[in-house]
């Protein structure tokens, strides 16, 4: 056998040795579909407003008569509240008693203060708890109105849970007395107020 023969036949060897390596790089590439996109929805995570409270308010007070010529005069309030809250999971029920100094007064008339009993229901939003309000009052009046007595009120109000243990919040509420003490006289007033409470 010549040198070149063998050349040939080595070269022969090697191609047919190499085809299966090449016949299968002619394969189709396999292609893995991307995953498909998955929609993210942001979920409101409620707090445990559950238990007792009990803090303080500042606020301010618009209060007159049916005819407002008769009385009309506003003023500032102060006052102390307490109460409890349950958590039903997005719906918090609650009940309050509170007491609100007046410094209000306008001809002769002195608007003492009122207190409260509360029954609220609110929707538990995260660290916000909007709710509304409503229930009965008591006014105490002094001067040229010397007396006492019970009426309705209702509103709305906000807190907002700034730590474990520390509300913040805001109040406005609507009272009516009529005929207040007998005296002939329909006594409303509307109160604003800021709020801080200690939950416990």
């Amino acid at each position: 056998m010549t040198r070149a023969h063998l050349a040939v036949s080595a070269v022969a060897a090697l191609g047919f040795a190499a085809t299966p390596a090449f016949a299968g790089n002619l394969e189709e590439p396999v292609i893995v579909p991307a995953p498909a996109p998955v929609a993210v929805v942001p979920v409101v995570t409620g707090n445990d407003w559950t238990g007792f409270y009990a803090g303080g308010s500042l606020g301010y007070a618009d209060a007159e008569e049916a005819d407002p010529s008769t009385f009309e005069a506003d003023g500032a309030t102060y006052g102390l509240h307490a109460g409890y809250d349950y958590d039903f999971g997005s719906f918090v029920m609650g009940g309050e008693l509170e007491i609100s100094g007046f410094d209000v007064s306008a001809g002769g008339v002195d608007v003492d203060s009122v207190a409260r009993a509360k029954l609220r229901a609110g929707y538990d939003a995260g660290n916000f708890l909007p709710y509304i309000t409503a229930g009965a009052a008591q006014l105490n009046t002094g001067g040229a109105l010397d007396g006492d007595d019970t009426g309705a009120f209702y509103g709305l109000g906000m807190d907002y849970l700034l730590t474990d243990s520390i509300r913040l919040g805001g109040e406005v509420l609507k009272h009516e007395f009529d005929d207040f003490d007998d005296s002939g006289l329909d006594l409303d007033a509307t109160t604003a107020s800021l709020r801080m409470s200690f939950q416990f």
